[in-house]
């Protein structure tokens, strides 16, 4: 039994806890009771609300402005969706009367009111326009700078040294003599390599620790999470994207194994954040700007890939769990605009939106299908694998390495530097690399013979190492402390695999062209495209990491515009995520969403757990009475206290449910009080509506007009304006599923847990949360000793030679160098990384007992 109310038909306070009062008594009494008044009051507030004083309007605006802007700043905590589009109604209630009577003021000017109107219908799309704009210009940007920066690692262009090698040489196939190598000796180009990839992730690092922590990574597990309702202050700040701007393209020139795409999303939803706050419409509005930011998660995808469509369908199956037609005409739009904006930049001078783009002219057959299962079967392992090693690094990580960000950085790059360079397949950008993987033999491409037949074998082993060199770099690069996205790596390890197979396969042909198997091969016509599998591959692993299947068939379509290597991709796609949901639930970005802790439910999982909501909910919260609480209790409740709201009962005694109080509105209501008037601690506070007729309107509703003159007198205090009357209930009984499901759907902050009338619990989201880990972890336990004991042994080791390499240096310099010891205790913290670079604990207890974000390091 689910109720948008707080009582049953329940007695005065006064009256005795078991008596029952008949509907006649109720209704024919002289004070009717507190329950039934509000819900005849509620419904006779629709009716009134055509008939609303203005400077009644215009009050319940500025408060509601107010505890709007409050709400904002409440970093780790929970949107609540059903308040939040009340309130919004309400607002526009107040705006529409407001500016109905300045036109009346003004005279018979109906076409300003026309004009007016037109730009209040178009604001939407005005903003959209502009985000959209500032995206395709941004993307332009990085492409060009990350081009150059990655080349300037290899040498330089005698003829404008702000030319990267493409440029230097276009239309040159294999360099020119404009481009010049830094050294004709190659031990020496090695060495700049390896520093020039150090520096660089050194820039990246520092900007990131100094300015702004929150640019680190990939940021679509927090953006998912954002757009769900969790409030994360400054993760969307124009600081963060700033820098993320400047340090992602020295973190993916620096040659470490991550990629742009993931942090395309997250600077274009910071984008999106900084534009829209300048109009009045989004700066307050939670749920339109919910809809602003799923568009810029379309685009960043759209700019990124050069794949509009595929970035609306990535912003419908990965980020939103909310995502309306009205949505995806803005996501579509915002895509439109971005990848026009790119397209007219043109960064690449061929025409093209992304380095990579191919067409491939011959057409696929039946008997491949084969090694393009085992390509999906390819992409759903390497998913389930890189997840779950990366997952014990970032664990390693937390616990060990927080102290040493930059230091991480610089010698992941130094490593992957001094490894990847004698790999002619890992020394170029992977964009660059995937380029060549794709393209067909024919037409005069041969990358380092790789279509030369006598070179074969040597090409099948290199592609071999680099996969497996690749896949360990991935696993260890990505979740350090530069931006970082997992795309285009897996893309990348996807290619390297796929053009090996596709080698293999074209070998196999050749070395019996008369087989029955290869009986649809066409005499002395080239039969098998190795690159197709290398672009079938990297679909597979793309897939196989973030669990995705519509948004990357269509990214990968978009990508080559080969209409007749749909099925191909579907069937890979399909066989991927088989095998993907056999070796876990969830992609990448869930997966940090469990590691983080973040309150966070997946509308795309079905739990079936058959236990009552009872099982999972806070029992005896803590709750204020109607009467009888004092300034003193109210201040002494919320100093001690940590809930994001109260619920209110009739008495202690009774627990008659009467209403539910969010902490921000109590907070505000009692700084006001204190503000306008002088308040005695003693002051009685009152939380249900005096007696007789009057109209209760509920927070989420409607802030009403309050009046701060008239509300506090020396005596009592009437907080009852605050309180949300009808608060969502529901029965001890109901299934936890059911409880959820209203999570997802509704997306309230907190659901009570009522039993006739009285008060026995309330359940948030991080209550379901921590009741799934508990049965998942009892269906499987799991003893991780071993574990936390394999990570101490190689803290050792990396201890030991880090003394040892200090040694060396204070030896060398005679002292007058020393490096940093490190310490030996874990020093991490599993809490949220705040803005100053430490380990910050977020409270999202919204009313029960106080929640913590949990640590899942012990987990893995």
């Amino acid at each position: 039994m689910i109720r948008r109310t707080s009582t049953h038909s329940s007695t005065h306070s006064s009256a005795p806890p078991t008596r029952r009062t008949s509907y006649a008594t109720s209704t024919t009494s002289r004070h009717p009771p507190v329950g039934l008044n509000r819900r005849l009051s509620a419904l006779s507030t629709a009716e009134a609300g055509n008939h609303e004083d203005p400077e009644t309007t215009a009050a319940d605006e500025t408060v509601a402005e107010e505890l709007a802007e409050i709400k904002r700043y409440e970093d780790f905590t929970t949107i609540d969706w059903v308040q939040d589009a009340a309130r919004e109604n309400q607002r526009r209630k107040a705006r529409r009367v407001e500016r109905a009577g300045f036109f009346e003021r003004e005279g018979r000017l109906g076409w300003r009111r026309k004009v007016w109107e037109a730009y209040e219908a178009g604001q939407g799309w005005i903003v959209v326009t502009l985000i959209g704009i500032a995206i395709g210009l941004n993307a332009a940007f990085l492409n060009i700078v990350t081009e150059w920066l990655s080349d300037i690692k290899l040498g330089y262009c005698t003829t404008a040294f702000y030319l990267n090698e493409s440029f230097c040489c276009w239309g040159a196939e294999n360099g020119c003599p404009e481009w010049h190598h830094w050294s004709t000796f190659t031990p020496l180009n090695y060495l700049l390599y390896i520093a020039f990839a150090s520096l660089l992730a050194y820039c990246s690092a520092r900007l990131v620790k100094s300015y702004a922590p929150y640019a680190a990574g990939s940021g679509i597990s927090e953006i998912k999470c954002i757009i769900a309702g969790f409030v994360m202050k400054g993760f969307l700040g124009f600081t963060t994207l700033l820098i993320k701007t400047l340090a992602m393209p020295l973190a993916i020139a620096s040659g470490l194994s991550v990629g742009k795409e993931g942090p395309s999303v997250h600077y274009a939803v910071c984008t999106g954040n900084v534009i829209s706050r300048f109009f009045d419409r989004y700066r307050r509005n939670a749920a339109k700007t919910r809809e602003i930011l799923s568009a810029c998660a379309a685009a960043g995808v759209a700019v990124a890939f050069g794949s509009p469509i595929g970035g609306v369908l990535f912003s419908l199956e990965e980020m939103s769990n909310y995502f309306p037609l009205k949505t995806m005409w803005r996501s579509y739009y915002c895509c439109l605009v971005a990848t026009a904006v790119l397209a007219a930049m043109n960064p690449f001078r061929t025409g093209q939106l992304v380095m990579f783009t191919v067409r491939y002219d011959r057409s696929w057959h039946f008997f491949e299908l084969p090694f393009y299962i085992l390509l999906g079967i390819f992409g759903g392992l390497y998913g389930a694998f890189v997840m779950k090693w990366n997952l014990r690094v970032q664990a390693f990580r937390k616990r060990y390495l927080t102290q040493y960000p930059i230091l991480e950085s610089v010698l992941l790059a130094s490593a992957t530097a001094v490894l990847c360079y004698p790999n002619m397949f890992l020394r170029i950008d992977m964009t660059e690399s995937m380029e060549i993987l794709f393209l067909e033999c024919e037409g005069g491409h041969d990358y380092d013979a790789l279509c030369d037949a006598q070179n074969r074998w040597s090409i099948v082993l290199s592609l071999l190492f680099a996969t497996c060199l690749r896949t360990f770099l991935v696993i260890t690069s990505y979740g350090c402390k530069v931006p970082a996205g997992i795309f285009v790596p897996s893309m990348a390890i996807g290619a390297l695999f796929g053009r090996m197979i596709g080698i293999l396969v074209q070998a196999l042909h050749e070395a019996f062209p008369t087989a029955a198997f290869f009986a649809a091969c066409e005499p002395d016509v080239p039969c098998i495209t190795p690159g197709t599998y290398a672009f079938l591959g990297a679909g597979a692993a793309l897939s196989g990491i973030m669990h995705i299947t519509v948004s990357v068939v269509v990214i990968m379509f978009e990508l080559t515009g080969a209409l007749t290597y749909i099925l191909p991709t579907m069937i890979v796609v399909g066989v991927t995520k088989a095998v993907a949901d056999r070796c876990g639930k969830g992609g990448i970005a869930d997966r940090m969403i469990w590691f983080n802790g973040f309150p966070f439910l997946d509308s795309k999982e079905e739990h079936v757990f058959g236990v009552a909501v009872a099982k999972t909910m806070t029992a005896n919260p803590v709750a204020l009475p109607a009467t009888g609480f004092t300034i003193r209790d109210v201040e002494r409740v919320l100093r001690e206290t940590k809930f994001q709201g109260f619920p209110i009962v009739d008495s202690a005694e009774t627990q008659i449910l009467l209403g539910y109080i969010g902490r921000t509105e109590l907070r505000y209501a009692l700084d006001r009080a204190k503000k306008e008037q002088l308040v005695r601690p003693n002051a009685i506070c009152f939380f249900s509506p005096p007696e007789g007729p009057r109209t209760a309107t509920t927070p989420s509703a409607a802030l009403p007009a309050v009046s701060f003159d008239d509300m506090i007198d020396t005596a009592r205090v009437d907080f009852s304006r605050f309180v949300d009357p009808t608060p969502l209930a529901v029965h001890p009984r109901l299934p936890l599923e059911t409880v959820m499901e209203l999570f997802k759907k509704l997306g309230p902050r907190v659901i009570l847990v009522e039993h006739r009338g009285r008060l026995t619990g309330l359940v948030t989201v991080k209550d379901c949360l921590k009741f799934q880990l508990r049965a998942e972890a009892l269906e499987n336990p799991r003893d991780d000793s071993g574990l936390r004991a394999g990570q101490d042994r190689v803290w050792g080791v990396i201890r030991v030679v880090a003394g040892w390499v200090a040694e060396k240096v204070r030896g060398v310099s005679r002292g007058r160098l020393r490096l940093g010891s490190m310490t030996s205790s874990p020093s991490g913290s599993a809490g949220l990384r705040g803005p100053g670079g430490g380990a910050e604990r977020a409270e999202v207890g919204d009313g029960g007992g106080e929640v913590e974000l949990e640590d899942r390091r012990t987990m893995l």
